[in-house]
């Protein structure tokens, strides 16, 4: 136990619980430079920076309590790092995508090569592949691996989200483009933007890429998003051919750049469902859990739920049980979309109203027939009155 006391107090000397001395984190060459100039890496925390060039300022400056996660660097820099007693995580070699990653993704990187060879070839399509070969082999190293993704997604979107009022848009993926109900969720999608909200997603196809797109055209004039959607009905569901449906997604984009900002959080859990296009900044994970909690704990200005099988469901459940317990806090607002869809085909608001009777998440949640509704429910659930 003696042993086991030393070596704590030593880990605990060199590298300090977090506190704004000891956590500084360096995520592009460009902070890297500014920090060294400053004179001094000591306690920060470098994720994924190509460092081969800045050799002599690695050897010449502080390094102490400093942290290496997955920089490439000349063997003689790291060797001084850890004679210094600071750590350096080597990058993996032949990986799909990289577990250290200081920022979010963006959709031209997860469908690179997308025009020129097919959405097999894209690093999402491989990064799926290697997830399926390695998900049930029991090696320890790949499930670590995709645990330091999925916490470092998890660091990039809370850095991208901080002061963000985020609202959520759940729904089933099986919606197709040339439905009425995705125009909806488009509409839905570009007037909470343009009420200045962050739209956030599941990220994947069906009603969450409509809520995305729709948050992509604010910016625009309204008519954008009817030429959208008639360009996109030509490719309606990603199950006929994926490469055709990102292709035509990626050809509105192309067509008017500069779209709204918002956020998709997908699963390569759910391999068949891709990540949808639209959205600017894509938190994707391994971990389904992980994502669906994380998407939900982030929305502090609502969640909509939109008609859904059964993962929407679950989703709504996953809600409620903080909002139940107000283990995050005060509640937040709920709003069911589509009366006949949650109180007959899938009768899910009777029993989420019996959860809220008597409790103060009963002023935060709500029914609504259209996605016309769903702005002022929020705003009003938002105020805590109840209808």
């Amino acid at each position: 136990m003696t042993g086991v006391s030393n070596a704590e107090s030593s880990t605990s000397r060199r590298f300090p619980a977090h506190d704004d001395n000891h956590d500084h984190e360096i995520e592009s060459l460009a902070e890297f430079d500014r920090v060294v100039t400053a004179g001094s890496l000591a306690g920060h925390r470098v994720q994924s920076v190509d460092l081969t060039d800045r050799t002599f300022a690695l050897l010449s400056t502080d390094t102490t309590e400093s942290v290496f996660l997955g920089c490439v660097m000349e063997p003689d820099a790291a060797a001084k790092i850890r004679a210094g007693g600071s750590l350096v995580f080597p990058p993996v070699p032949d990986l799909p995508f990289d577990p250290y990653r200081g920022s979010l993704y963006g959709p031209d990187e997860l469908f690179a090569q997308l025009a020129e060879a097919g959405y097999d070839a894209t690093p999402d399509a491989r990064a799926y592949r290697w997830y399926q070969e390695t998900k049930s082999d029991g090696d320890i190293f790949a499930s670590m691996l995709r645990s330091i993704h999925d916490d470092a997604v998890s660091d990039a979107l809370d850095e991208h989200l901080a002061g963000a009022q985020v609202v959520g848009i759940m729904g089933g993926h099986a919606l197709r483009r040339d439905d009425a109900d995705y125009a909806g969720a488009a509409r839905l999608g570009r007037r909470l933007s343009r009420d200045g909200l962050t739209v956030a997603t599941g990220g994947g196809p069906g009603a969450m890429e409509a809520a995305n797109l729709g948050a992509y055209t604010a910016p625009f004039e309204d008519g954008m998003l009817d030429a959208a959607l008639e360009c996109l009905a030509k490719a309606p569901h990603f199950t006929e051919s994926i490469t055709e449906w990102a292709r035509a997604a990626f050809g509105i984009r192309h067509d008017r750049p500069g779209g709204g900002a918002s956020v998709g959080i997908p699963t390569w859990f759910y391999g068949h469902e891709p990540p949808n296009v639209f959205a600017s900044h894509i938190a994707k994970y391994f971990v389904n859990a992980v994502r669906e909690d994380g998407l939900l704990a982030r929305s502090n200005a609502g969640v909509v739920f939109l008609p859904g099988a059964a993962g929407t469901v679950q989703e709504i459940f996953d809600n409620a049980t903080p909002n139940y317990y107000g283990s995050r806090g005060e509640p937040t607002p709920m709003v069911l979309v589509n009366r006949e869809h949650w109180t007959e085909t899938l009768p899910t608001w009777p029993l989420l109203r019996a959860l809220a009777a008597d409790r103060p998440m009963a002023a935060r949640i709500a029914l609504v027939d259209s996605v016309d509704e769903v702005p002022e429910a929020l705003s009003r659930l938002r105020s805590g009155s109840v209808s």
